[in-house]
């Protein structure tokens, strides 16, 4: 399974979202720490889910990265989280 897919099972297991989306941003980084010519190693997710509701930025983004940790200690260098409870600016 592709690795963009893997995160989007994860996240959509863990948080039940009303909104995501996950882009591989890898090609934007040729020549960067950790970029591999395979890719897979840059992602950006956006993400609503009512699990945020309440919660801080810092807690939001814990919450993604407690779920992809393997993803993370893995092949994954590099992961932007914009993360909102449905209602929120911008979801």
């Amino acid at each position: 399974m592709a690795t963009r897919d893997l995160i989007a099972d994860k996240l959509t297991k863990a948080f039940a979202p009303v909104s995501l989306k996950v882009l591989d941003e890898s090609h934007q980084h040729v020549g960067h720490a950790a970029h591999r010519p395979s890719g897979e190693t840059h992602f950006r997710v956006y993400i609503v889910a009512e699990a945020f509701r309440g919660k801080s930025r810092l807690e939001r983004h814990r919450m993604v990265n407690d779920t992809l940790g393997a993803e993370l200690r893995g092949g994954v260098h590099a992961l932007a989280i914009h993360a909102a409870a449905p209602g929120e600016d911008g979801a």
